[in-house]
């Protein structure tokens, strides 16, 4: 099924996730927890891991469907290619990995949107066999021009 990225408003991730579910749409919002400072105390908060994104399953992208996601109160847009009008969909196999990182509860760390490197393939542990780069494990979101990384050991990977 394609993924598509919809782009909200600030801070209305939670609001857009729930007005499409009302609408039936199968929808993703990847949260991490974060420690949160307070003058007087430090408390476990679940935020987003993409700020102003979140990622809706649509088995049909016709105008009808499109339209019914967009005009969902906080929605700003859907990102795609700006050459045409048509959203760009996300890779299931990118969904998946993020989805195995999130239930993993690993440590997970916002990095910059990774350049061409050496591949290579994770031989072991919960993400064995998806493709990974230097010292970390990337999964690149190439629409949203973000990434998210794990720590992984030597023994972990293999060169491809």
């Amino acid at each position: 099924m394609p993924w598509y990225v919809i782009y909200t408003r600030s801070r209305h991730e939670d609001k857009v996730y729930s007005g499409l579910i009302k609408k039936a749409y199968n929808t993703f919002l990847p949260k991490i927890e974060v420690w949160s400072r307070r003058k007087d105390r430090k408390r476990k908060l679940l935020r987003p891991l993409f700020p102003g994104y979140l990622f809706v399953d649509m088995p049909r992208l016709d105008n009808q469907s499109k339209l019914d996601v967009l005009k969902t109160s906080g929605v700003v847009r859907m990102l795609g290619n700006q050459a045409s009008s048509e959203p760009a969909a996300v890779p299931d196999e990118k969904i998946e990995a993020i989805r195995k990182i999130i239930h993993s509860k690993v440590e997970v760390q916002q990095l910059q949107y990774p350049k061409e490197g050496e591949p290579a393939r994770i031989m072991d542990g919960f993400v064995t066999g998806i493709d990974y780069k230097k010292e970390i494990f990337f999964v690149a979101i190439e629409l949203l021009q973000r990434s998210i990384g794990i720590k992984l050991e030597g023994f972990q990977i293999e060169r491809i």
